[in-house]
């Protein structure tokens, strides 16, 4: 059996997202964009919560076109609000609103969010060279940078460990262990699939 990272559980779906996932530079606008709004409903949950949901925000969340979900009504909200499938919070509902909405400010001023998101790491994965889970930071420099520029545009549920967990997970750093199998895969970002 391969090493994996200290954080992953025997649970297929998290070997799975582990294993083929995270870490992975991802510049598809979309698949930012679905992140984004996914670890800021992870805010004071585990991630294998929101990996349990998933599938049914990409059904309720309009596929997670920014264009649809800018345009949510209440009555859009409140079937949101009912559905047992995703995170039935108020707040985080009305944060993807709110995020599609500054998503598409960008564009309307002709800033490609995918290069707007990049810059925070220089446009580049980081790799980092961690031994073990407890070195691995909840945030950083860059992290904090990346929180306070999507603040001052709008966007919530965007705190500077949001951010870094979003980075980790979209490949802006390599966070995987030293140990993991897929520390020299995605130090690699051209052969991390």
């Amino acid at each position: 059996m391969s090493c994996r990272c200290a954080w992953v559980s025997d649970d297929p779906l998290y070997l799975d997202y582990h294993d083929h996932e995270w870490g992975v530079p991802l510049r598809d606008p979309r698949a930012l964009f679905e992140f984004l709004l996914l670890e800021g409903a992870q805010a004071g949950l585990s991630w294998i919560t929101v990996l349990r949901k998933r599938a049914r925000y990409r059904a309720v969340f309009d596929g997670f076109d920014p264009a649809l979900i800018a345009c949510w009504d209440d009555a859009k909200r409140a079937e949101l609000m009912s559905d047992p499938g995703i995170i039935r919070n108020r707040a985080k509902i009305e944060a993807a609103v709110i995020n599609a909405r500054a998503w598409l400010a960008l564009e309307a001023e002709a800033i490609d969010p995918v290069e707007w998101l990049w810059q925070f790491v220089g446009g580049a994965p980081q790799v980092n060279a961690w031994a073990t889970l407890a070195q691995v930071p909840a945030s950083t420099p860059a992290s904090e940078a990346m929180s306070k520029a999507l603040r001052a545009r709008g966007f919530k549920f965007v705190g500077p460990t949001i951010c870094y967990a979003f980075m980790q997970a979209v490949g802006m750093v390599n966070d995987h262990t030293t140990d993991c199998f897929r520390h020299p895969e995605c130090a690699k970002p051209a052969n991390c699939r």
